[in-house]
């Protein structure tokens, strides 16, 4: 009999001016990765968002409301809190502005998605089981 292991990580991000955020991560076994938590003290509108050097797990972006708040709840099947594909270590980017996912006519949609400057950072780190 084998048992399915839950592991859990946490990713707190801060910058300079007033964005801040919590991020939490949940996947059982081999399964997908359960993305929760929200970003603060944004403007308006879509912000590029995703795990640098692995790749995007939100289509790119994050949506704020007039409150300057995004909320972010999905699940990703390419990312892994273990094994090849783990996300443990990597830093987590919020950006000022709308990622256009390569999709751009110029050499920096390529390499940054044209979404400007980042607004606040952080690592993803393994956490403890949350408390209910």
């Amino acid at each position: 009999m084998t048992t399915e292991t839950k592991t859990w990580a946490v990713c707190v991000l801060k910058g300079e001016g007033p964005v801040h955020g919590r991020i939490y991560f949940e996947q059982e076994g081999g399964g997908p990765v359960k993305v929760s938590g929200t970003i603060e003290g944004l403007t308006e509108g879509k912000h590029g968002f995703h795990v640098h050097q692995f790749g995007d797990n939100t289509g790119g972006n994050v949506t704020a409301g007039a409150d300057g708040v995004a909320k972010v709840s999905l699940t990703d099947r390419q990312i892994s809190l273990s094994g090849k594909h783990s996300i443990i270590g990597r830093t987590m980017v919020v950006h000022e502005k709308q990622d256009d996912l390569g999709k751009g006519n110029d050499e920096e949609s390529k390499k940054t998605g044209n979404a400007g400057s980042r607004l606040a950072c952080g690592v993803i780190g393994i956490a403890p089981r949350p408390e209910k």
